[in-house]
């Protein structure tokens, strides 16, 4: 049995096929590829904030009364122009005062011209008095009645003081709007008894409005921001944007100041942007309604900084890698170094030179070294004008 199996080895082992030494197969990587470019690029910078009004107004009672009128736009969310009459107070008492005080000033007035009369009358009989007769300068004063003429003179000031306050008092009973506003509460109606100093609406305007924006510090060095004389030339252009019925609306506004301290706890900055005229009623308006109290996201456009590289972040790796194509088609790690920015687009301010390619297709990290083939092409320059176009 040995021999027959020693045999039957022997037999197999002359009759074995010759080996053959095969080449190993490379795999081809197909990726897309975008071209570095640096350019000057404006950063936008994100921020989120809640549309307040510029002026808002408590509405009270200088006077005391009843309400006898009021108007059909007296009513919470009614728009209303500069001077619009919003109520009426009992004008009577008020009328009967500013009638008292006309009369006040029409008596001292008669009284003011009798003494000027009678100070007259007085000065030609003391011209005809002899030198030797006058007396010191208080007698003087007496005879010419200069402090009858003086008292005179005060009381027709106080009546016309007096008729002034009547004045205002009885206009004060007419309450109108002081600027183009939305009634955002009432607190008064028809019949109504206040005294003085009683809320009667409080009011807020709607020719312009205000996002307060949170920039953090490390971030600000992106923004043009104003000095201490404001702007020299054009604002920087903000866009203002949220989802209103599942569909995002834009709204262009304009960055206007920094309130100029950091806070303390969250050491942010807070920016002010305004929007004109958020309501759309100017005739001209094609923008939708950006009512106060909309928290809106805000996209604030920054400086040009020169020398960046803009890229997609999705191709960025842990570690600030990106996959690179040199120029013998191989993919090769690369360590960047990037702006800390938010958003979908990465700025590379060094680790990369003009016109290498960098993979746009993800890929596992054991391709290092592994052939490619380029499937698409294109600059780093379609993607900041894709965004400044977004």
């Amino acid at each position: 049995m040995l021999g027959a199996a020693a045999v039957i080895a022997t037999i197999m082992y002359i009759n074995r096929p010759p080996s053959k030494l095969a080449e190993p197969k490379e795999h081809v990587v197909t990726v897309d590829v975008i071209e570095a470019l640096r350019e000057e690029i404006s950063i936008p910078v994100q921020a989120q904030g809640t549309v307040t009004p510029v002026r808002q107004t408590a509405i009270i009672s200088e006077v005391k009364g009843r309400i006898i009128e009021v108007s059909d736009n007296f009513n919470v969310g009614s728009f209303l122009r500069k001077g619009d009459v919003l109520l009426r107070i009992d004008p009577r008492d008020y009328q009967t005062n500013l009638l008292r005080a006309q009369a006040a000033l029409a008596s001292a007035t008669s009284n003011l011209a009798q003494e000027k009369g009678r100070a007259q009358v007085a000065r030609q009989e003391w011209n005809k008095l002899p030198k030797g007769s006058q007396r010191s300068q208080q007698a003087k004063d007496l005879y010419l009645r200069v402090p009858q003429l003086e008292l005179a003179q005060a009381q027709v000031l106080a009546a016309d003081a007096d008729l002034s306050t009547a004045r205002d008092n009885f206009d004060r009973t007419t309450i109108t709007a002081p600027y183009d506003a939305l009634i955002r509460s009432k607190q008064s109606d028809l019949g109504q008894f206040v005294s003085t100093g009683s809320p009667l609406a409080e009011l807020f305007s709607v020719d312009s409005a205000e996002v307060r924006l949170a920039i953090p510090q490390s971030k600000l060095a992106y923004l043009d921001l104003p000095g201490v004389e404001g702007y020299q030339n054009d604002e920087p252009g903000v866009e203002l944007y949220t989802d209103v019925a599942g569909e995002v609306t834009h709204w262009s506004a304009k960055l206007e100041r920094t309130e100029g301290v950091f806070d303390e706890r969250s050491r942010v900055l807070y920016t002010v942007v305004r929007i004109e005229d958020p309501y759309g009623l100017s005739p001209d308006s094609q923008s939708p309604p950006l009512r106060i109290g909309t928290f809106v996201n805000a996209s604030i456009r920054g400086k040009k900084m020169p020398g960046l590289i803009a890229l997609p972040r999705h191709i960025l790796r842990p570690g600030n890698l990106l996959w690179v194509v040199d120029e013998n088609m191989k993919l090769k790690n690369r360590k960047v170094t990037i702006l800390r920015t938010g958003g979908d687009k990465i700025y590379v301010s060094a680790g990369l030179n003009d016109g290498e390619l960098v993979s746009l297709t993800t890929l596992d990290s054991t391709m290092i070294g592994a052939s490619v083939n380029i499937v698409s092409r294109r600059t780093s320059e379609n993607v900041t004008a894709l965004e400044i176009a977004q």
